[in-house]
Formats: structure tokens, sequence, C-alpha cells
């Protein structure tokens, strides 16, 4: 009942708003008649209210129509100046952000590559500083190997000799036949970097000397590491033609991994900084057990290395941080680098120089016996009191005698009181004899490796019964055997 209530009301209302509508039309066009005479006949038309109505509405829409396509006409162009302006706007903000797209985009390249780069320079550089030290080493096991100590195990680390090194006995004046002049001896001539290239920086030379007289002398040690911190700063530092590149980039991740990666290698290679600067330190110690042992045989090792640099020396002196190894730029770690190879540049000449220095005994020590000591003794043919410049060896008739350390045979022969005698000359002003030998197989000139048959023994010469009698000379001064002998306990 109540929709069908409301179904009349809204018809009601739909009436009555008709009506009123059809209400107004009549009102506002009331029905006219248009009268038309010609020739004397009188015709007239009607127009209802609907008719005009309708009539009235075509026209204000022909109206309407006219007056759009009146304005179209007259602000044709001042529309279409718009419409391109609008799109030119539209363009030209749309060309603005490519362009701002296109340069963030270079910016965000331009870091990734001067990152890879810079990633790249320093994975170079610590390629560069393990190739030198490698080479570095690898020179190092060459010395050690040549002194026999290994080169898995510190070169005479445990070297120096206990004992008195200053025993009278050490030296020991002699008039009697001294060795001929030292001969010129194979010298070491390592490579000073190991392989490494060098290049002196340009700049004027410090004030030199005029005399070869040698002074007291000041290291520059102006090299010194400085840790990168943070290398991102460092990495995101391109610029565009805008000015600094932005720096929501240094969150980027490949950024942000590559800076870690490079300040990763960095501390790698400030490893091998302290690396050379522990290396130097142990060098030294080597060094000094090295001069150690040289001073057990009863040698200065200042005298023995005279015996090269004594030749003549000099040149400029050139600080190391003016001195740079190519590859790399880490100041720090070529002075590092430069300091170890200068001192190890001393180990080598003085390894080189021990190399020669007689340390063994010439014949099988199973075999043998020490049958009289170097020094004051009672002759066994006088009974008086007589010096003895140096040890006999007694063991069986015809054993082979052999060379102590490489040299060139000076003498081969028969000599007095020594019998059948060969003489060595070791360099660096080294000689041994070995005297009263039954047979000699070397002549003079031939140069002998360590450990060569020279001979056998025998009792020619002044001698009671067979042994070999050994000498060894330094600066034709006569030397204790038994201190080189007991040296060589230390190291082989």
């Amino acid at each position: 009942m109540a929709g069908r209530g409301a179904s009349k009301d809204g018809a009601a209302m739909a009436g009555t708003l008709l009506e009123r509508v059809w209400a107004w039309i009549h009102q506002t066009f009331p029905e006219r008649q248009i009268y038309i005479r010609s020739d004397g006949r009188v015709q007239f038309f009607t127009f209802g209210p609907t008719l005009q109505a309708t009539l009235a509405g075509l026209t204000l829409i022909l109206l309407g129509w006219v007056a759009f396509a009146t304005v179209n006409v007259i602000f044709k162009d001042r529309i279409i100046a718009a419409k391109d302006h609008r799109f030119q706007q539209m363009q030209s903000a749309y060309e603005s952000r490519l362009a701002d797209l296109q340069i963030s985009y270079d910016e965000l390249n331009g870091a990734l590559v001067g990152a890879e780069d810079k990633f790249k320079a320093t994975a170079d550089e610590l390629q560069n500083k393990q190739n030198a030290i490698s080479g570095f080493l690898n020179r190092k096991n060459q010395i050690e190997a040549s002194l026999g100590a290994g080169a898995h195990a510190p070169l005479l680390r445990n070297a120096a000799p206990h004992g008195d090194l200053g025993a009278a006995s050490d030296s020991v004046g002699f008039t009697g036949a001294a060795p001929a002049p030292a001969m010129a001896s194979d010298v070491f001539d390592g490579d000073s970097t190991s392989g490494a290239s060098l290049t002196v920086l340009p700049g004027p030379v410090a004030p030199q000397p005029r005399t070869a007289k040698p002074g007291k002398t000041t290291m520059l040690l102006d090299g010194l590491w400085s840790r990168i911190g943070k290398l991102a700063s460092a990495l995101l530092s391109p610029r565009s033609a805008g000015g600094e590149m932005s720096a929501a980039y240094a969150q980027h991740p490949a950024l942000q991994a590559l800076a870690e990666q490079t300040a990763r290698v960095q501390r790698l290679g400030a490893d091998e900084t302290a690396l050379m600067a522990n290396t130097e330190a142990g060098l030294k110690d080597d060094l000094d057990g090295l001069r150690l042992l040289v001073r057990h045989t009863g040698i200065n090792p200042e005298a023995l290395s005279r015996k090269v640099t004594s030749e003549g020396i000099g040149g400029p002196e050139i600080p190391l941080d003016q001195v740079r190894m190519e590859g790399i730029s880490d100041t720090g770690f070529s002075t590092a680098f430069l300091r170890a190879s200068a001192v190890l540049n001393q180990l080598s000449d003085l390894s080189a120089q021990v190399s020669h220095i007689p340390l063994t005994i010439p014949v099988d020590g199973a075999q043998f016996d020490r049958s009289s000591g170097f020094g004051s003794r009672i002759d066994p043919f006088t009974g008086r009191y007589a010096f003895h410049p140096g040890i006999d060896l007694a063991g069986p008739w015809g054993s082979k005698v052999t060379v102590t350390a490489p040299g060139t045979v000076v003498f081969a022969g028969y000599r007095g009181a020594y019998g059948n005698m060969v003489e060595v000359d070791h360099g660096f002003g080294l000689r041994t004899r070995y005297g009263h030998l039954s047979s000699i197989s070397v002549k003079e000139g031939a140069r002998l490796a360590k450990g060569a048959v020279l001979g056998r023994v025998g009792s020619t010469g002044r001698s009671t019964g067979p042994h070999v009698h050994y000498e060894i000379w330094f600066e034709n001064v006569v030397r204790d055997p038994t201190n080189f002998i007991e040296a060589s306990r230390h190291v082989l």
C-alpha cells in the first residue's frame, strides 16, 4: 500500500511539473497567426505554442553553433598557438627530464668506472708488491742455500757461536813463508731490488763531498705510510657538467661494494709494508749472526769487507724518498723495500765472502785424529819449543785430501819442510795450505770447487808419519784452523 502510494505521489508530481512546463510554454509562446495577402487573396498561417517553442530552440542552437564557429575562426591562431605552447612546454619538460636522467646515468657510470679503475690500480699495485717480495725472498733463499742454512729456516738465526771471540790465538803474526798477495776472487753481484724496476724522481741532488773519504751519513726516512680511512669518498669524486656528483650515489650498492673491496686490498698492501719492515729487522739479526760467525773464525768482518770495498766505490748520494718502484705508488712500501734490500745486499756480500772462508776439515773426520794443534809446541825432531803454524790430522795413508773452500791453486809441488804441498787462494785475502801429501792431483791455475780432491795423505817432507798439515792464512797472517772448524759446526 505504501509503495503504491509513493508511486502515485511521484506520478502526481511529474504530472504537475509537465503541467507547469506546458503552461509556461503557452504563456511564453501564445498562439500566433501570420496573414499573407496576395492578389486580393488573404492567407494565414497559425503557429501554436509547441511549434514556436521548437523553432525557438532550433534558433538558439543555430545561434550557438554560429557563435562557436565564429570564435573558432576568429581566435583559431591563438588557440593553435596556445596548444603549441602547451605542447612545447610538455616536450621541454620531457627533454629536461631525459637530460637529467642522462646526466645522472653519466655520473653514476663515471663513478663506477672510476671505482673500478681505482680497484684495478690498487690490485695491480698489490700484485707488484707481491712480485717484488717474491723476488726478494727468492734471493734471500738463494743466499741461505749458498750457506747451507736451507731456504725454510731463518738464515743463521742461531749461528752466533759461543765462547771467547777475542782469543789471543785467533790471529798470530808469523815471519815465516808468507803467501803471495791476494788474488781476485768471484764477487757475488746480485740484483739489489730483486727484479723490481726503480725510477729516480727528478730533482736537485744534494751537494756531495769532494773527497772520497767516507763520513757520517743521515738516512732520510720521509716515506711514511698513511692508511686511507674511508675510501668511498675518494671513489665518489667524478664531476659532471653541473658540478659535484650527487651525494645520493654514495649509497649505491655497486660503489659501496667496490669501495669495500678496494679498502680491503689496500689494507693488504699496508700489511706488505709491515712485512718488509719486519723482514728488514730479521735480516739485520741474520747479518749480525753472520758477522759473529766470521768473528769466531778470528777474522774481523770489516777487514773482510774491505777486501771488496777498497777496490773503489762512489757515486752521488740519492735519498731513498726520491726513488720510486715502477707500478708502486706507496712510498712507505718502497722505502721499506729499499731498506730491506740494502740490508740484504750487505748480507749477500758477506755470505759471498763467507762462502770463500774454509770452514771444514780437508779429510774425513771419522778416520783422522788431530795429532798436533796450532801454536807453541815441543818440536818432534829437535825437542825444543817451536811455533806450529797449522794443525796436523793423522790418518790412513792415501786417504783423500779435499779443498775446504772454492778457490784457485796457486802452488802445487814440493816445498821444503812441507813436502808435497798444495796452496789454494780462496780470494778476499784467504789462503789454505795442505802439506806432506803422498801425491798431488791438481795443477797450478786450476779452479777448485769446495770438496774437490787435491791430493792424497802421505808423509813427505819434515814428517814423522802419514798425516796432512793444514794451514789457513788471512791478509798474510796465519790463523788457527781450529776456530774455523769450530765455527763450521754452527752452520753446516
